[in-house]
């Protein structure tokens, strides 16, 4: 577990550029704002359904 912290926090400029490329690669460039956009529902989904139990909680 530790090693994937350090692993994680040990990422340069450099494969910053190669993560994105091999991204472009895989996914296209007409698929990534298709993905990025389910990413992002799925975080607000998520957020939603936390803050949602939290209140129930509060009551």
């Amino acid at each position: 577990m530790i090693f994937l912290v350090t692993l994680l926090f040990a990422v340069g400029p450099k494969e910053l550029i190669l993560i994105v490329i091999a991204i472009l690669i895989l996914f296209g460039g007409k698929k990534i704002p298709e993905l990025m956009r389910g990413i992002g529902r799925g975080i607000s989904e998520y957020k939603h359904e936390r803050n949602k139990q939290r209140k129930d909680t509060d009551d």
